[in-house]
């Protein structure tokens, strides 16, 4: 990535802007701006998140923000309320308070003499999703959005439900914020921090039991989910997402419902200009493209970009860690596309029994879908962040364990663009259970590339509003999409339809092992017939901050078996190291411990383990806190039990303990 050091505009920091809210509530705001803003004043950029400006997301901010300023525009980095250097108390995600206090910020932002009353919001992940919930709220000064690994809907794509089934990261984002949100602001900015830390800790929620317990999507979920009402959407909307990211579907929705403009890249859950695999792109480029046309009003044509932008991966050796994804960009001018055509594909059984994907349907078949419990260790992380084996692996193990219908072996390449939707007449014996479908590339060496997946919670089959459990031994029709993809198959490969009705840790199981028996299946495919090309900008930035490292890090994930009672367990040390911040004398350093650990044969062994620490200090300042959560399941309730402690220096200042049980209702 090529570092930029001259810019149009000379730019200067303010690193703790005070913006007070309404209720007297101070939100804390570090601010790049051209030194002759107030003589000639720029649009505003907001981003708006709880990680700590301070030091959480201080190495990307340095990277994009100045790079952003020095173009002729004032970009605000805040802390919302409850977190970093801000006041206040965070009691969820997305809460009504939090999307109102966007509002005002931005409200505020416009008033600024230095401001020209134009301002812009992007974020990642929960900048993302907040970015395009303050757009639905329409604050009048809010004139364009750049949203990076986003959702529109909180139920059906976000961290805790998928197709209705419990996702695992469910539990582990709730240890993640509430390690998180443990941590106290800056002493260098907050005199009274440690009354404020003694608050923060005192209110901080565990919130996986409540994001658990609402199990239908009903008013929690409906609350910030843009899809209620596309048509409020009224600013111009670039969206971003990577197909080794689970949340891709989100481009193809805002692209179809707000006339979004979309890019969709081979990467992890990261802005794309740093993302792996690569190739990366220059995004802030493409950002300066977007505020130009829309905060400065520049005719630059963006508004006539084409309407998708996807790099279509190319058959490959499965990689867990890999650092490129060999493919190729499309451009379609519009979406959906007509370069995409429907085929269906109809599941068979040969002779001897084998799985077939064919253009012929075939009917009489019964199979049994009914698969161990430990199915899904190579699934990978809901969202990878980087290179430690975060990203799905060789799909051939699990592929082992699944019932298999296999396509032909291709002749020519195969380009998919769009998702799959899966049709499927199965009976469950159980009223509770899921069923998930992976879509596979096979070598001709057996390994297995997973493309795409789709889950259904059989209990979502009819409506998610309105769940119901199954009617043991019922034959039912259900159908469901799998995930968008951009994807091209080589010749000498095969297409792989992997079913089962397990996944773990990625799904928490059904409480019963189930068996369901599948007797007609149609998967139809989406078909590229191939068309525009794309080159984007290569990655540019600002220059990296300055940091010495005390303590290098170290990665560890591997699968363990315990060969005297079988249960098999995925494990997981993401150790961050400390490192100084030689601008302002923080010292900062995380530790994660995950245990993920289930028996083959038995759904309510399965248990989750998670230790957080989080460490920051100054000369002789020091402070810790950890987080330690668990979460297993009986056959009627989900355990959720955590433990929040807090040291300043070597004394123990604050403890408490969390233990919550979620009803099983439809997981």
């Amino acid at each position: 990535m090529k570092t930029v050091t001259d810019f149009p505009r000379s730019i200067r920091e303010v690193e703790d802007m005070g913006i007070v809210m309404p209720d007297g509530t101070r939100l804390s705001a570090r601010v790049w701006l051209p030194q002759d803003a107030a003589e000639h004043p720029v649009p505003a950029v907001l981003e708006y998140i709880p990680y700590r400006k301070r030091d959480g997301t201080l190495p990307r901010d340095e990277l994009m923000h100045p790079y952003v300023a020095g173009h002729g525009y004032a970009c605000v980095r805040v802390d919302m309320r409850g977190n970093g250097d801000s006041d206040g108390l965070m009691t969820d995600e997305y809460t009504a308070q939090e999307l109102q206090d966007a509002c005002d910020v931005i409200a505020w932002l416009a008033a600024q003499p230095w401001c020209t009353g134009a301002v812009g919001m992007m974020g990642k992940s929960w900048g993302g999703f907040n970015c395009l919930q303050t757009a639905f709220l329409q604050p009048p000064a809010l004139k364009a959005v750049i949203s990076v690994c986003s959702t529109t809907d909180r139920f059906a794509d976000d961290i805790h439900f998928k197709g209705g089934c419990l996702l695992g990261e469910n539990f582990g984002w709730g240890a993640v914020m509430l390690s998180f949100s443990s941590r106290p602001a800056d002493p260098a900015l907050r005199p009274d921090w440690r009354a404020d830390w003694l608050r923060r800790l005192e209110a901080n929620p565990w919130l996986a039991p409540r994001w658990a317990a609402h199990q239908a999507r009903d008013a929690y979920w409906q609350h910030g989910s843009i899809c209620e009402d596309f048509a409020r959407v009224q600013v111009p909307v670039l969206s971003i997402g990577g197909w080794a990211d689970n949340y891709m579907n989100t481009v193809d929705a805002l692209v179809r419902h707000v006339g979004a403009k979309g890019i969709i890249g081979p990467w992890v859950h990261q802005y794309p200009h740093t993302a792996v695999p690569g190739p990366a792109i220059g995004f802030l480029q493409e950002a300066l493209r977007w505020w130009d046309r829309w905060l400065k009003g520049l005719p630059n044509g963006a508004e006539a970009d084409p309407a998708m932008r996807a790099y279509m991966l190319h058959s490959a050796p499965p990689d867990a860690s890999a650092r490129h994804r060999a493919g190729h960009w499309v451009a379609e001018a519009d979406w959906p596309s007509p370069q995409v055509t429907a085929q269906d594909l109809h599941l068979g059984v040969t002779a001897d029994g084998g799985g077939i994907l064919g253009q012929v349907e075939t009917s009489g078949f019964e199979r049994i879908v009914s698969t161990a419990q430990h199915l899904g260790l190579w699934a990978g992380e809901f969202f990878p962040m980087g290179l430690n084996a975060e990203m799905p692996g060789d799909q051939a193990p699990d592929d082992a364990l699944s019932l298999c219908f296999d396509g032909p072996v291709l002749d020519a390449p195969l380009s998919l663009l769009g998702a799959a939707r899966l049709r499927l007449r199965l009976a469950s014996d159980q009223p509770l259970g899921l069923v998930v479908a992976r879509l596979c590339d096979v070598a001709p060496d057996g390994t297995s590339v997973r493309i795409a997946h789709g889950m259904l919670n059989l209990c979502h089959r009819h409506d998610r509003a309105a769940p119901e459990p199954m009617t043991p031994g019922k034959a039912e029709e259900i159908s469901f999409d799998l995930d968008q993809m951009a994807y091209r198959l080589s010749p000498g490969h095969r297409l792989r339809l992997a079913l089962s009705n397990s996944y773990w840790p990625f799904l928490w199981p059904s409480p019963a092992k189930a068996q369901l028996t599948l007797t007609q299946g149609r998967l139809t495919l989406p078909l590229h017939q191939g068309g525009d090309s794309w080159s984007p900008p290569a990655p540019e930035a600002a220059t990296p901050w300055a940091h010495r490292v005390l303590r290098k890090g170290q990665s560890r994930r591997c699968v363990e078996t315990d060969l005297i009672t079988g249960a098999r367990a995925l494990c997981v040390l993401e150790d961050g190291g400390d490192v100084e911040n030689l601008s302002h004398g923080l010292c900062t350093g995380e530790t994660l411990t995950e245990r993920w650990e289930i028996h083959p044969d038995d759904p309510l062994s399965a248990r989750a383990t998670h230790v957080w620490e989080q460490r920051l200090s100054r000369e002789a300042w020091r402070v810790r806190t950890q987080v330690t959560a668990q979460m297993f399941g009986d056959a009627s309730h989900l355990h959720m039990h955590a433990t929040l402690a807090a040291w300043e220096g070597d004394e123990l200042i604050f403890s408490r303990d969390f233990k919550e049980k979620v009803p099983r209702r439809f997981v």
